[in-house]
């Protein structure tokens, strides 16, 4: 359990009494996902990230292990832990799980004390150390990303569509006229004007895998993969109409008698001839055009 969330097991066997009877054990304590096969397994993560992944080997099709091989080359899922759960019990047959990736090997017939044992264990140790992770990654004042984990993000999301040739979206925010912010109000107003509007982005994000960050002072980036031009451009749009309706008051703004911000849309299918900064400077011009129009506003060329 993370806060009033339940942790995620996605349990991957072609066989429906194995996957039942998993889900009788482990139901109570985790919500179970379930896939018959290894394409079902990476088509449900591509959007559902789970917490753990109990995998059979041996499946029609795409097996456990080529599943496992997609799963550690995947930066979106190469820290999920596998545990096998197969009928193959020889030596070789572990170290082969092993060398994929895999945390631990579950042999059938299944011991619930053991599954539960297992189960527990990993994923105690992977909320850990996500938490340990998440001190450094998240922004002290707004509770959101930092600088650090945008920039962890992009590339790895930036490799991620270059090999599914996706695009890849970013949206550049800078609150307008904020240093008139700060000197009319104090920079405790400020602070807390940088921490409604933070919350705000983030709550128009409602893909898994997006992410808004604080870029540095004012400015705040979003990474949307897999979402094109036209697609991140009407979530900068409705992210612009969130924060005006927030109505915090900015006397001193020569754009309105509220906080705004202006923003920078650019969207890239990355390959070979470019680079992720490429995608932060297109954004940026974009931004300065916001600005030289009259703030307040999106641009997205």
């Amino acid at each position: 359990m993370i806060g009033n969330r339940k942790l995620k097991i996605l349990v991957v066997d072609d066989d429906e009494l194995n996957i039942d009877i998993l889900n009788v054990m482990l139901r109570h304590d985790y919500d179970i996902i379930t896939a018959t096969g290894g394409l079902q397994a990476l088509k449900i993560c591509q959007h559902t990230l789970p917490d753990l992944i109990l995998l059979d080997v041996v499946m029609p099709g795409v097996n456990g292990h080529q599943v496992c091989q997609e799963l550690k080359a995947d930066p979106r899922t190469e820290d999920v832990p596998i545990i096998f759960v197969t009928s193959q019990t020889n030596g070789d047959d572990e170290t082969v799980c092993f060398d994929l990736g895999a945390v631990d090997f579950i042999s059938k017939p299944l011991n619930e004390k053991v599954v539960r044992a297992r189960v527990r264990t990993y994923l105690k140790l992977k909320t850990q150390n996500d938490y340990l992770e998440s001190l450094a990654l998240i922004d002290g004042l707004t509770m959101i990303a930092n600088r650090r984990s945008f920039d962890e993000k992009l590339e790895m999301e930036w490799r991620h569509c270059r090999r599914n040739k996706a695009s890849l979206s970013l949206i550049l925010i800078d609150i307008d006229f904020f240093k008139l912010f700060n000197d009319c109000y104090g920079h405790q107003s400020g602070d807390h004007c940088l921490q409604a509007v933070a919350m705000k982005i983030k709550s128009c994000l409602r893909r898994p895998h997006d992410m808004v960050a604080r870029y540095g002072g004012e400015e705040f980036v979003c990474v949307l993969p897999e979402c094109d031009g036209a697609g991140a451009n009407y979530i900068a749009q409705g992210m612009c109409k969130a924060v005006f309706d927030l109505a915090i008051p900015h006397s001193t703004s020569t754009v309105a008698p509220v906080v705004t911000f202006s923003a920078g849309v650019s969207c890239l299918v990355p390959d070979e001839f470019t680079v992720s900064t490429n995608l932060i400077a297109s954004a940026d011009v974009n931004l300065y055009s916001a600005k030289l129009t009259g703030r307040n506003r999106v641009v997205c060329v």
